[in-house]
């Protein structure tokens, strides 16, 4: 009887986890979740907490699909600069308080042309942030993103 029991309950564990909320499809969506910008257009945010990934961010990457961004969840709220060291497009760089409402954005910041991390020039961390959304270059534009908009993640 246990041998019959063993195969029977991986089949029955294996239907129920597959049944469990919405799947990645891609490598690129499993770490991701939605987030609605202010005008109701819902993107795919990467999510990026541990302190490696956050400083590699959007590091070597040739473009952002119009509707994915990355944000980044900081443990406390806090001035937060941003750089563009290795990062090869334009990004907007759209810093929010705890209660996801934006309170900084810099527009198409532009990529750092130097090999030299210390030459790169930082961006925003004027205003407390706890959370950070990346959006490819023009995208708080096409999305009509303010200061003073909320976020929904």
């Amino acid at each position: 009887m246990r041998s019959r029991l063993h195969p029977l309950l991986i089949v029955v564990v294996t239907v129920l986890l597959s049944a469990c909320g919405e799947k990645a499809t891609t490598v690129e969506d499993f770490n991701t979740r939605p987030v609605t910008l202010p005008n109701g257009k819902t993107i795919n945010a990467e999510v990026m907490v541990n302190p490696q990934d956050m400083m590699r961010g959007m590091m070597f990457r040739e473009s952002v699909a119009p509707d994915h961004g990355m944000l980044f969840f900081h443990s406390t709220a806090g001035k937060y600069k941003y750089w563009m060291y290795q990062v090869k497009i334009p990004l907007d760089i759209i810093w929010m308080d705890a209660n996801h409402k934006v309170v900084e954005i810099s527009a198409n910041t532009p990529p750092c042309k130097s090999t030299s991390a210390q030459e790169c020039a930082n961006y925003g961390g004027n205003e407390d942030a706890k959370y950070v959304l990346e959006l490819g270059g023009g995208g708080a534009a096409r999305n009509n993103i303010k200061v003073g908009d909320v976020i929904q993640f």
